[in-house]
């Protein structure tokens, strides 16, 4: 069991999550990555793609990730490619549309107030303000980019709740978005896994470190590039909260 060897960094590994937890680890992840503002650190991306990898078969043929949930109600003996994906794919858009409406009600409970607060380890202020710009630029459909996009998938629907997005507009995009992101991610982790193995008996599955760490910088890459090379405003940056537009 890696838990016995626990190390913080492991939180950014995915493999961690599906090998220690499975499912209902996987699950809550998920939730709190885009429902927990201090839960911006761990891994998006690159987890459902590794959990598309395993949804059908993992290590050395055992069941693949959904197949804790088909056991639990009887359905155990059904191995279903097809079956095993949508399952894993529906199962994990709930949990971030839900992650998604605590971050809508957490903005319009306590959103203006979070625009004091001092910086800490868990709580950077620039990542509300970098996710009220991007809003402010993209309005309601931002709700459905910020999903591909690291950290402002975790602040866009605080921000949305900011500035009091009516609830069913938001959670029109709220859904959309969520199930267009997991349905990209697992399906891409799982079909690339077959095909790269198929055509070049490449076992992506041994190679997950690589796999991971190229896809934390292809989607952080947008974020990283506003960060250090976006336009830098001169003279002190504001922390007052954004007024309670409703964008169109």
């Amino acid at each position: 069991m890696i838990l016995l060897d626990f190390h913080w960094k492991q939180l950014l590994n995915p493999q961690f999550y599906i090998e220690n937890g499975g499912l209902w680890l996987l699950l809550f992840v998920v939730f709190a990555e885009t429902g927990l503002f201090a839960g911006f650190f761990l891994p998006g991306d690159s987890l459902l793609f590794v959990a598309g990898i395993y949804a059908h078969e993992g290590e050395g043929g055992k069941p693949g990730i959904t197949y804790e949930l088909l056991n639990l109600i009887g359905l155990g003996q059904i191995r279903n490619e097809w079956l095993d994906l949508i399952i894993l794919w529906l199962l994990i858009s709930l949990m971030g549309i839900l992650g998604n409406m605590l971050g809508y009600w957490t903005g319009r409970k306590i959103g203006p107030a979070m625009y004091h607060w001092k910086d800490n380890m868990l709580f950077k202020k620039h990542y509300l303000h970098q996710a009220h710009e991007f809003y402010e630029k993209r309005g309601g459909s931002a709700i459905v980019i910020a999903r591909f996009l690291p950290i402002i998938r975790t602040f866009a629907p605080i921000v949305a709740g900011i500035v009091q997005m009516e609830k069913k507009k938001f959670t029109y995009y709220n859904i959309i978005g969520c199930l267009a992101w997991v349905f990209s991610m697992v399906f891409a982790g799982h079909f690339l896994q077959k095909w790269i193995l198929s055509q070049f008996g490449f076992d992506l599955k041994e190679h997950l470190e690589v796999i991971v760490i190229g896809i934390i910088l292809v989607t952080t890459a947008p974020v990283l590039y506003k960060l250090f090379f976006g336009k830098k405003k001169t003279g002190e940056e504001t922390i007052l909260p954004p007024t309670n537009q409703k964008p169109e």
